[in-house]
């Protein structure tokens, strides 16, 4: 039994569709990276490491070449100021 050739034009269109999306998305990801692939699993120090890089450079994926840290990077401490309640 022959396919019918007009169930190919809309079997076509929803797999073009999709692949569009699908590669949308996935450039969508990586220009949010920074041109980088996305990270996952992330545990503690790995956020850490991020926090001081985003103090140092001011990106998330950023990282330094300079082997001393700019004069900014002494005051712009990580630690929350506590307030006092009396």
């Amino acid at each position: 039994m022959p396919v019918p050739f007009e169930a190919l034009i809309p079997l076509g269109l929803i797999t073009g569709f999709f692949g569009a999306s699908g590669i949308l998305f996935q450039k969508l990801k990586v220009s949010v990276n920074e041109g980088q692939p996305p990270r996952y699993g992330l545990d503690r120090w790995d956020r850490v490491m991020m926090e001081r890089d985003l103090r140092l450079t001011g990106t998330m994926r950023g990282q330094s070449h300079q082997t001393t840290a700019p004069a900014e990077f002494s005051t712009n401490s990580a630690w929350d100021l506590e307030t006092e309640h009396l």
